[in-house]
């Protein structure tokens, strides 16, 4: 048996590095996020360019609106279980390298899509396509990295390889915010409207080609007696699995409304609910952004010792408990909001630093991929992505402190899952 069988099954290390597999994984989370946030900091310029309000054409607004929807909505679930897919039946290698290419080529379509100016209604045609494209790459990446960085831990280290997924979310956000912010403090306004927006994607391509050399040079980590056999079909996972794709759901419903409340949608609801200064909501969020990553292989790593179910607990619970009353603290002191998102991060840490773990060990190799990614995906679409929609829907009906309410209940329903789900932290991964 060779030293990627023993990866695939958690007996031994990967035949290659640790920190490259590591980076491997990592580097196409910190680019998809990358892009992700710098477009929406960036949005007001590619809007003025692309989406003028003084277009006569009526297909413009609803083409600006598509883009933001699709995307999120409706491209993640299909990235998860296309690129999912392709991890089980051609290798997470094949996937990763994919997702990728994907992730480069929507960053440099983005970056070099035309204005409305220029070529009419044909520019946010360009735009929504290469959001598109960006968005199935989304929902691929975590399938296949998920996969790939749970399936490269040597024995006992799974949590700690797990906490990398959101180690590397944040810091493509925190180089997204630096980046923007440093484009608009160097730049005159006409100058960011004009070509500066288009710098930060172009760095993203460049970031992908980056990550593409590097996984050139990762080591598989599916099972070798699986590569010659038959291959998985597209629903397979839900087919002959039903109860691990229930659970997925159920593991990622507080998780994903807890984490878009707590690193998207809480600066804004700072400002609208309390008059929080919007400069300082960004440097607060920022801050504990960094904290947040911090974080991440302390609680993967007290998983390996201690399980994965304490955490999920402790994560679920605690916010269950806490969140009407750290919203309802939220004033307009810088300290306040910093002391309100730096708890919350730590709540949510039991959460984050064991999410790929625990997704990874509920399905068999065979499988693995394209099971995480569908319901993974679809649930973060449902309750994740719309978080913001449904916190400013309260404030609007007059009931602001409704949204927290609302997170403390899905935060309950996955603490039922949590309780029947059982341990695996000590268990070798499903061949």
């Amino acid at each position: 048996m060779t030293s990627t069988d023993h990866v695939a099954n958690g007996h031994n290390k990967p035949s290659g590095s640790s920190a490259r597999q590591l980076a491997a994984a990592s580097i196409g989370n910190a680019a998809e996020w990358y892009d992700w946030y710098a477009y929406s900091f960036l949005a007001v310029y590619i809007a003025d360019q692309v989406f003028p309000k003084s277009a006569s054409n009526s297909l413009v607004p609803l083409l600006s609106t598509f883009a933001v929807f699709a995307v999120g909505f409706f491209m993640r679930p299909v990235g998860g279980l296309l690129m999912g897919a392709v991890a089980d039946r051609h290798g997470r290698r094949a996937a990763l390298t994919a997702t990728i290419l994907l992730m480069g080529a929507g960053s440099l379509l983005v970056a070099l899509t035309p204005t409305y100016h220029a070529v009419g209604v044909l520019a946010p045609i360009v735009l929504v396509v290469a959001r598109l494209v960006q968005g199935l790459s989304v929902g691929g990446e975590f399938a296949a990295s998920t996969t790939f960085l749970v399936e490269s831990a040597g024995p006992g280290r799974r949590g700690l390889f797990s906490s990398f997924q959101y180690i590397s979310t944040t810091i493509g956000q925190l180089i997204a915010s630096g980046v923007a912010a440093l484009l608009v403090f160097l730049l005159t306004n006409d100058r960011m409207n004009e070509w500066g927006w288009r710098v930060p994607f172009l760095i993203g391509a460049l970031i992908s080609l980056v990550g593409l050399w590097i996984r050139r040079g990762a080591h598989e980590t599916r099972p070798a007696e699986q590569r010659g056999g038959a291959r998985p079909g597209l629903f397979e996972a839900l087919r002959r699995h039903p109860r691990g794709s229930l659970l997925i759901c159920g593991i990622t419903t507080g998780g994903t409304i807890a984490y878009y409340t707590w690193t998207t949608y809480l600066p804004t609801f700072a400002q609208v609910n309390a008059d929080f200064d919007k400069g300082d909501a960004l440097v607060v969020s920022t801050i504990s952004l960094a904290f947040f990553a911090l974080l991440q292989p302390l609680g993967g790593m007290l998983s390996d010792r201690i399980g994965r179910k304490p955490l999920l607990l402790f994560f679920a619970i605690g916010f269950a408990a806490l969140v009407v009353p750290l919203l309802d603290s939220v004033t307009d002191a810088f300290v306040s909001l910093l002391l309100v998102q730096c708890a919350g991060m730590v709540l949510l840490t039991g959460y984050t630093s064991v999410a790929a773990a625990v997704n990874a060990e509920i399905f068999p190799a065979r499988v693995r991929a394209a099971g995480i990614g569908f319901p993974y995906s679809l649930t973060v679409a449902l309750f994740g992505g719309t978080a913001p929609y449904v916190g400013t829907w309260f404030k609007e009906a007059g009931h602001a402190g409704g949204f927290a309410w609302y997170v403390a209940g899905l935060c309950l329903v996955s603490a039922c899952f949590y309780l029947v789900l059982p341990e695996t932290a000590k268990r070798p991964l499903k061949g």
